[in-house]
């Protein structure tokens, strides 16, 4: 029997990597002489580095950068056999880096992220997967422009300070600086939201609340961002506010579209087009996947449903999804392709338990599962 498990993290508890490794012992502690292949697999966000790393044999990179803040940090990003870098937003202008009452809608700055894809391209890196997703800016990405060597000036040739708030005052953009090496850099984009930049539906209205942004600081943001994309198109000739997506980790992708090829692709298939699933599940005879929680929001481009849909189109194959806990409306999503859904946590348990029993309770609930199916006699072993 071939299995073929692809999971995300359960987050605060087991990484990706560590949900595939205690999914694989309990199968073969079901079935000895089962193959398997394991893919850590995230959905563009969040945990993006490690699994590509861990399923594509990539190796860290530690590099000297600044908080959203502008404080010194250390933060890494991912480097792939083929030469490629993997670098989530959140690494250095994430949310998680600030503690609640630091959170500074106006003046967060994504320049960290600029310091790690200069890193990046300093060391002859022509392909960047970016993730998006946790970000604690709403700076249009001028941080990371500005880290690139991009001059945002005012009206009397001065550079801006840092943060969106800052936008409202930019006459023009300088692109003479801009690092040599960049020449012939690709990005590809995991991004899994449609928002443009500015307006009801836009990166200030409503991302900024859960950076700190108030009524009255989304609306400043909101004709900041605005003014921001009149430039960018009156200056650069570049329309990147009216992009798809172009609302995403606080505008981000207007700090790149103007300067390098982007391709932007939803987050799940960009790792499964990385780790090579299509090809993996043609041997499957059956697809385990998982992540912490699983609720109705899973089919918004979360890993369980991307894996599960995937599956199915290239081959017909059961999908079982493994959850640290199941939400509301998670019966929805047998419409997805996923054939059951089981949830890890055995009773009534504290969270603090839940979390540091979590890895026992996965190796309890995965074992479970493939016992179900030898009793089923569904497969032949």
């Amino acid at each position: 029997m071939n299995i073929l498990i692809a999971a995300d993290s359960f987050k605060g508890s087991c990484s990706a990597r560590q949900v595939t490794d205690t999914i694989e012992r309990a199968a073969k502690n079901v079935i000895p002489d089962v193959t398997i292949t394991k893919i850590p697999v995230a959905d563009g966000g969040e945990g993006t580095v490690d699994a590509l790393v861990a399923a594509m044999k990539g190796t860290k990179v530690s590099v000297p950068a600044h908080d959203p803040l502008g404080r010194p940090i250390t933060a890494e990003y991912g480097l792939l056999p083929d030469g490629s870098a993997v670098i989530e937003t959140a690494a250095a202008s994430g949310l998680t880096l600030l503690k609640p009452e630091e959170r500074d809608a106006l003046h967060a700055s994504t320049f960290g992220t600029g310091e790690l894809i200069r890193h990046a391209l300093e060391h002859r890196v022509k392909k960047i997967i970016l993730g998006l997703g946790g970000s604690a800016t709403t700076d249009g990405g001028a941080g990371l422009a500005g880290a690139l060597g991009i001059s945002f000036l005012d009206k009397d040739g001065k550079e801006l300070e840092p943060g969106g708030v800052h936008l409202r005052e930019l006459a023009s953009i300088s692109t003479d600086g801009l690092l040599r090496e960049a020449a012939g850099c690709e990005f590809l984009v995991a991004c899994d939201v449609k928002n443009h930049l500015c307006g009801a539906l836009g990166a200030a209205t409503v991302f900024g609340p859960q950076k700190g942004a108030d009524e009255e600081q989304v609306k400043i943001l909101d004709a900041a961002l605005a003014h921001y994309a009149a430039v960018l198109k009156d200056k650069l000739h570049c329309a990147a506010a009216d992009t798809d997506g172009s609302g995403a980790a606080g505008g981000l992708l207007c700090g790149i579209l103007p300067y390098f090829p982007v391709t932007i692709c939803s987050g799940i298939d960009l790792v499964l087009d990385l780790t090579d699933f299509d090809e993996h599940v043609k041997q499957a005879d059956l697809v385990i996947t998982g992540e912490g929680r699983i609720d109705f929001q899973s089919a918004l481009g979360k890993v369980p449903v991307g894996v599960a849909e995937r599956a199915k189109k290239v081959r017909n194959v059961p999908v079982v999804a493994i959850a640290g806990a199941k939400g509301d409306g998670c019966e929805t999503l047998y419409n997805f392709g996923i054939d059951a859904i089981f949830d890890t946590v055995p009773g009534v348990m504290s969270l603090e338990d839940v979390m540091s029993h979590a890895e026992e309770n996965l190796l309890n609930t995965a074992e479970n599962v493939l016992r179900l199916f030898q009793i089923g006699n569904i497969f032949t072993f």
